[in-house]
């Protein structure tokens, strides 16, 4: 009994172990969250995926100027054969041995010397295509790495407010008990109480709404860096750091242009379009290659040859082409019209983008100093309405009002500061430099 006792406490006790270890909370610095994030995107997998695939384009490419030798052999069996050779000297069929197998081994081999252009543009294309996939990724890796912020943006977001929160309520609980006091004293009306009381339980529905929106916040990021969702994830308090000031907007619409991934990938596929239409018009022309080859064949009783050995230049020319409608010129010309389209169209939204997100970034640099400056106003009016109140010159409801102004700036700043660096990182990341200061 007492053993049974015991290995119920050890449980127990391992339990316990366990579902602390389970919540143990980590402290993350936005820096080991974006290399951890990126290190585990889904989404990166399948832009180097793609460049695999890319890469082994390259390879194809490059394979069509390498020679192609292809053997092939063939045993045949025959039943009652009937030869007849025309200059046999008068010789009777029946003065041949009869065949009743046949065996034919033949090798063939070919090197291209001319297609007009199109091995050297293919290869050519295909190496732009590698380069284009690989700025992509390099692009979807910032893109990446901007929700990594802005997730954990919300979540030390989520976690000021609960602290907010969490003070205004302990004040809040504490006059209640005065006003409880007063109010069974007969110093305090009745209701003046149930008002003090009804803005404390709104304080609690409020706190109940910020550890909602914690939780959530922390399984977005346990999602995003590929953790279990019991995960708990502390953000760095003082990782706000002063916002640098950037240059002028012409300035940053000039680092967009030059260092957007995206962009450069997409001149990348303008120029594999261009030569996609050489490739299609050198289709005109003829192809010539070095032939070669070797044929065996046993023939029992028969025939037997051996060490032929052949070698020649070939030439190839589709004569059909004169008359064919070239649709691969066809498709060619519009896939670097749609090229060109998506090109000019990428250029005017790194505009739109750099231009909005600039104003975006100098507005919540704006917010912080007039928020601030809210905030100075918002204790100073709560001081001396509390002070007002204290004398009788001022009525509960503009205590309260006057608190609930105080509350709201006290969330203003830290939502502020933290609005203003997730507004500089999206600039950095629309000039394409996320990952500068």
């Amino acid at each position: 009994m007492n053993l049974n006792l015991k290995n119920i406490f050890f449980l127990v006790y391992l339990f316990s172990a366990f579902s602390s270890f389970a919540q143990e909370k980590r402290i993350i610095s936005l820096e080991e969250a974006i290399q951890t994030g990126i290190q585990y995107s889904r989404k990166l997998k399948i832009s180097e995926a793609k460049i695999s695939e890319a890469n082994a384009m390259v390879t194809e490419a490059k394979n069509r100027q390498l020679p192609d030798f292809k053997i092939s052999g063939s045993y045949l069996r025959l039943s009652s054969a009937n030869i007849d050779l025309k200059n046999s000297g008068g010789s009777s069929p029946e003065s041949f041995p009869g065949v009743s197998s046949a065996l034919f081994g033949i090798g063939n081999a070919s090197l291209p010397l001319y297609a007009g252009g199109k091995i050297r543009f293919g290869i050519t294309s295909a190496k732009y295509l590698l380069e284009a996939s690989r700025l992509e990724n390099a692009n979807d890796s910032n893109a990446i790495a901007f929700n990594i912020i802005e997730a954990y943006i919300n979540l030390y977001k989520s976690r000021e407010a609960i602290k907010i929160v969490q003070e205004n309520l302990q004040a809040a609980r504490s006059r209640d008990t005065i006003f409880s006091n007063l109010e069974k004293n007969g110093l305090l009306a009745r209701n003046d109480l149930l008002k003090s009381e009804l803005q404390t339980t709104q304080t609690e529905l409020a706190l109940l709404d910020a550890e909602n929106d914690s939780k959530i916040a922390n399984v977005n990021m346990d999602l995003i860096l590929g953790f279990p969702e019991s995960a708990i994830i502390e953000t760095e308090i003082d990782f706000l750091k002063d916002i640098p000031d950037v240059p002028s907007f012409n300035e940053v619409e000039q680092q967009a242009i030059q260092q957007r991934k995206d962009l450069q990938a997409s001149s990348l596929r303008i120029q594999s379009a261009q030569l996609g239409i050489k490739s299609a018009e050198a289709d005109k022309l003829p192809t010539i290659a070095i032939t070669g080859g070797y044929i065996a064949a046993v023939i029992p009783h028969l025939l037997s040859v051996t060490n032929a050995v052949n070698i020649g230049l070939g030439v190839q020319y589709n004569l059909a082409n004169l008359w064919k409608s070239n649709s691969g010129l066809t498709r060619a010309k519009a896939q670097l019209a749609e090229a060109n389209a998506a090109g000019e169209l990428l250029m005017d939204q790194i505009k739109l983008q750099s231009n909005r997100d600039y104003q975006d970034f100098i507005l919540s640099k704006n917010k912080i100093e007039v928020y601030e400056k809210a905030l100075a106003q918002a204790q100073e009016n709560y001081r001396i309405t509390n002070n007002k109140y204290l004398n009788n010159l001022a009525t509960l409801t503009d205590l309260l009002e006057a608190n609930a102004s105080l509350f709201q700036a006290k969330l203003n700043v830290p939502f502020a500061k933290a609005d203003s660096y997730m507004a500089y990182k999206k600039l950095m990341m629309t000039t394409g430099s996320i990952h500068g200061n």
